[in-house]
């Protein structure tokens, strides 16, 4: 009967618990601080050292026969000599080698320690321009091309698919046909340009798209001076490369290779030219270790000129610039030699 009084008062309300001390059998009513001290007595009756009550002497010798166990101490040298023994001598750790910094093998300076600088001639004003040589040698451009990464051939070939579907197989070689000659009419007009001859390439413009190509890097032009060669063929003793260089001449004062590129696309940055910098380095190099050229590069440009006229971007390449690009340069051509 108690157990059921006491379960309806809990069932109550929280103000009416007070009920719970007002038990029939209870004559009185218990104060709230005799709770309190309840629990404070029953928590000391807790407390204790059960350790207390175990039989000493009865385990005596079994805690005498552990603290007294005696084992040889271990040292970093002997852990090393057991994991060598178990495990092998440890592998020392190589951070990944990152994409880019791998060194070549062959390595050769871009710039030529033993050449000879001869002096300023009379007729330097005009520029050098050297027929490729009849030789057995593999182009830049030949080079460059056999040895795309498989994303750059990736990308390549979906271009080429989606062109063809726009525009046929017929009609992507048309366009492509078109490209290579506009290309081809840029760089005669800029070569008329540096000669001096600036009405043959103004009357060569006015009728066809070079005048837009013309048009975009006239203010690129305003910087260049002492045109030194033009469409001139290079090789490289050493490695044996050869290729033909669009212009060496003076840029805002730095001595460069320029290579010229027409592009229907805006290319910004330095990167949009792909393998543009590389092809600079290479010629770079090659001019270097050439001895029809009595004089050294150590500055590269990209100029992107577009078909309709608005202003190219000039891509200035510094001597650690063009020295990080030929180190890629000698890696590509490599892998060439090792494909071929």
């Amino acid at each position: 009967l108690v157990r059921m009084k006491l379960l309806q008062i809990l069932s109550r309300k929280p103000g009416s618990l007070e009920v719970l001390f007002q038990i029939p059998f209870c004559q009185k009513q218990f104060p709230y601080t005799c709770l309190s001290t309840s629990a404070c007595v029953y928590s000391k009756k807790k407390k204790g050292n059960s350790y207390e009550q175990v039989d000493q002497e009865k385990y005596n010798n079994l805690v005498h026969s552990v603290i007294s166990y005696k084992t040889s101490s271990q040292t970093p040298e002997t852990i090393l000599e057991e994991d060598n023994l178990l495990y092998g001598p440890p592998a020392k750790h190589r951070p990944p080698i990152k994409a880019g910094t791998k060194t070549p093998k062959n390595w050769v300076p871009l710039i030529n320690p033993s050449k000879r600088i001869l002096p300023v001639s009379s007729d330097s004003n005009v520029p050098m321009k050297i027929g490729l040589q009849k030789v057995k040698m593999p182009s830049v451009t030949r080079i460059l091309q056999q040895t795309l990464s498989p994303q750059q051939v990736f990308y390549l070939e979906r271009w080429k698919q989606k062109m063809i579907e726009e525009l046929g197989k017929e009609g992507f070689e048309e366009y492509t046909k078109n490209l290579f000659l506009q290309g081809e009419l840029f760089h005669s007009a800029l070569e008329s340009i540096f000669l001096s001859e600036e009405t043959v390439a103004r009357d060569q413009g006015e009728d066809d798209v070079v005048a837009g190509y013309l048009s975009s890097v006239e203010h690129v032009l305003e910087d260049i001076s002492e045109v030194k060669a033009l469409e001139s063929g290079v090789h490289h003793e050493t490695l044996q490369y050869l290729g033909l260089v669009d212009c060496v001449a003076k840029y805002r004062g730095q001595l460069c290779v320029i290579d010229w590129k027409t592009s229907e696309k805006p290319k910004p940055l330095l990167q949009n030219t792909y393998d543009n910098p590389l092809q600079v380095a290479a010629y770079i190099g090659a001019i270097n270790h050439d001895p029809n050229y009595d004089f050294q590069v150590r500055c590269g440009l990209v100029v992107v000129a577009y078909k309709n006229g608005s202003p190219a971007h000039p891509h200035f390449m510094d001597p650690d610039l063009c020295s990080h690009y030929w180190n890629k340069w000698l890696l590509r051509l490599e892998e060439y030699l090792d494909k071929n």
